[in-house]
Formats: structure tokens, sequence, C-alpha cells
């Protein structure tokens, strides 16, 4: 697979995570903040593969 293309995934799996967050916030805000933590680490991935 092409960079780019790795880059895309990890940014919609982040998005993906992030829409979990949101949809959970209520009622379950232990797993929320376990998706919010999951997110930032798939952006932060989808970045540090882009730089490199």
């Amino acid at each position: 697979m092409s960079k780019e293309v790795i880059v895309i995934v990890l940014l919609a799996v982040a998005g993906f995570l992030a829409g979990g967050v949101y949809s959970t916030y209520r009622t379950a805000k232990v797993l929320s903040a376990i998706l919010g933590v999951c997110a930032l680490v798939a952006v932060g991935a989808a970045v540090a593969w882009m730089v490199s």
C-alpha cells in the first residue's frame, strides 16, 4: 500500500473512534475516555506516518 492510503485509513479509524466517543459520552464515560485516547493515538500515528 502507498503511504497516502495508510494515512487516510488511520484518519478514518480516528474519525470512527471519535464518533464512538460522541455516542458513548453520556452513558459510559470510562469507555468514552478510552475511545478518545485511541482516537488520539490513531491521529498521532497518521501524522507520524505522513512525516516519515
